[in-house]
């Protein structure tokens, strides 16, 4: 594969090991796989808390799932700009809250390949909303 094909397909894939509901669970392992060591994670909250994966993967499990019987989100698309081994990714995602609340957020992956391999480096996301509209580009 390409680069741009191997990036489409990571971020593409990226949220499926997050996916719970009906006796299934995420599979963390799989989802920290994406990351490269150290990364960090900043969500749309406000002030902006920076987290390490596993500090997420904790969020995830004690607020999340606790609040949630079901989630998935599905990357919609996305614009990728990469010079040599670093790249930056802006992804528009659907999720899909107790199989009924259907939400959209914009995430920012900045990205890195090294051993032949693209590994997400930071992600930072906002929630879409109707002071912050769905960008087209993005569709």
């Amino acid at each position: 594969m390409d680069d741009d094909t191997e990036i489409r397909a990571l971020i593409g894939a990226h949220f499926d090991a997050m996916k719970w509901g009906d006796g299934s669970a995420p599979d963390w392992d799989r989802f920290r796989a994406d990351f490269l060591e150290g990364a960090i994670l900043l969500g749309a909250a406000r002030p902006v808390a920076v987290r390490s994966v596993d500090g997420f993967i904790d969020r995830m499990e004690t607020v999340a799932r606790k609040n949630l019987q079901s989630f998935e989100e599905h990357t919609q698309g996305m614009r990728i700009l990469r010079f040599g081994n670093i790249a930056v990714v802006l992804a528009l995602s659907e999720m899909l809250e107790n199989g009924v609340e259907m939400n959209h957020d914009v995430s920012g992956y900045l990205l890195v390949k090294s051993d032949g391999r693209w590994s997400i480096a930071g992600h930072a996301w906002d929630q879409v909303s109707e002071d912050k509209p769905m960008p087209e580009a993005l569709r």
